[in-house]
């Protein structure tokens, strides 16, 4: 700031006098104009969540620590929640709080430090896999009912092989147990994890396969979330159980898996029956198989009292016989006289059909059929005749009634001219000299006219 001679009194006239309201908006808009959108990595202390739904917190490191307000707008996208503790990195812009003149960041966005990029490509693996069905239940083997021998694929020195073979033990001891080697983080870890399920696939020796590791960050479980490794247990026949991390990690192995458990432990617990449970079953099965019997050795009892009491000395039983077959024999010789009776039946009834179908009687039938028919012709011609007679005599009445015949019977005679046929009724019809035919009742005259006479 520049010197000055002025006395207090007179610079007085020319002071900026600045509220505290005032102060604290523009330092408010000094920041905010100051400084871009940036990143800022630290430890999450004194995080409080009212009903507002706002996040407030302070970010420290080992030097320095600055207050933080994350909005209920924006934190709703975050996907977890903030614990103390937890190291964070924010996206962020500067602020103040001028209620209280204290400088502060706003948080636009907000995701766990180291594995923010390895988050997103958890996300994104995630979302294509489940585009593909990898994750579909129908997709997924059911665990076979009866599981005797049990795959692990984990490392051979770490915790988690140790609990599953200490639970495996204190639950079911009787079941094999195979180890399949792998590596359980690094560069090596996907791939043999991928070969270990390839091979036990191959071998076919287990009845269900278990991927389990401990707990462990993000950076540790990231062998698990490997495409590759989501593919093989896509493509695995064996039913696959995954127990990786602890209750709250989850990977894309979990995901693909025919079966997830939270914990290595809670794996071997899901493939192996409670030995305790397992005699508790077997013991009711026993006594559901001495029931049975009992009850099938009474009814065998029961069965063997009544075929007892059905049960008959052989002299009875010799005379029972007897007697059935006396009336056997009589039914037969019944059967046989009745049988006989038809037979004879039959016979006569054979024997008339034979004597009507003879030669001799047919020709006798036939010869009294052609008798009676020669009656009935000479009955129907002499019937025939005497018709046509009455009727001939008739007739002939009738004729001789109208017949010229009559006529000339009574002394009449018709003249025709000799050469023709036609009938002279007139005197005038001829002349002296000719010659005509006069008929009579018997014969006929030839004349000559000598005289005509017309009355």
């Amino acid at each position: 700031m520049p010197f000055s001679n002025e006395t207090p009194q007179d610079s007085q006239t020319f002071r900026d006098i600045y509220s505290v309201s005032r102060l604290t908006r523009e330092a408010r808009a000094l920041l905010e104009g100051s400084f871009p959108l940036l990143w800022l990595e630290g430890e999450i202390s004194n995080f409080v969540r009212p009903a507002s739904g706002h996040w407030y917190f302070s970010l420290k490191d080992d030097l320095a620590q600055v207050r933080c307000a994350m909005f209920r707008n924006r934190n709703m996208l975050a996907g977890f929640l903030p614990q103390n503790g937890a190291q964070v990195l924010v996206r962020a812009r500067i602020s103040m709080y001028e209620a209280r003149g204290e400088f502060q960041i706003i948080a636009e966005h907000i995701e766990p430090a180291g594995d923010g990029a390895l988050r997103r490509e958890f996300d994104l693996l995630k979302q294509r896999l489940s585009a593909e069905g990898l994750f579909e239940q129908q997709h997924k083997c059911p665990l076979p009912e009866s599981i005797n021998r049990i795959g692990v694929i984990t490392s051979p020195s770490g915790a988690a092989i140790r609990d599953i073979l200490t639970t495996l033990k204190r639950r079911f001891p009787a079941a094999g147990v195979i180890i399949y080697p792998v590596a359980v983080q690094g560069n090596e870890s996907a791939p043999q994890i991928v070969n270990m399920l390839q091979m036990a696939q191959q071998r076919n020796e287990c009845d269900v396969l278990l991927l389990a590791r401990g707990g462990g960050s993000l950076e540790d479980l990231w062998s698990f979330n490997d495409e590759r490794v989501a593919r093989a247990i896509y493509a695995c026949r064996l039913p696959v159980v995954s127990g990786i991390g602890h209750e709250t990690d989850f990977t894309i192995a979990d995901m693909v898996a025919d079966m997830r458990a939270a914990t290595p432990t809670a794996a071997a617990e899901l493939v192996s029956p409670n030995q305790i449970e397992l005699e508790r079953k077997i013991q009711q099965q026993n006594a559901r198989l001495n029931m049975a019997m009992q009850s099938c050795i009474r009814q065998a009892q029961q069965h063997l009292k009544w075929l007892h009491s059905r049960l008959i000395s052989p002299a009875q039983r010799m005379l029972q016989l007897t007697q059935r077959v006396d009336d056997i024999q009589q039914r037969l010789l019944l059967s046989m006289s009745h049988q006989l009776r038809h037979a004879r039946s039959q016979l006569n009834n054979f024997s008339n059909k034979l004597h009507a179908l003879h030669p001799g009687s047919a020709i006798k039938q036939q010869q009294q059929m052609l008798t009676h028919l020669s009656l009935r012709l000479s009955q129907q011609i002499q019937y025939a005749l005497n018709t046509k007679m009455q009727r001939l005599k008739q007739l002939t009445h009738t004729l001789a009634a109208v017949s010229p015949l009559a006529t000339l019977e009574r002394g009449y005679a018709i003249v025709t001219e000799m050469d023709k046929t036609s009938v002279i009724t007139r005197a005038t019809q001829t002349k002296p000299g000719d010659k005509i035919r006069a008929r009579l009742h018997t014969g006929e005259l030839i004349c000559l006219v000598d005289q005509v006479n017309e009355s």
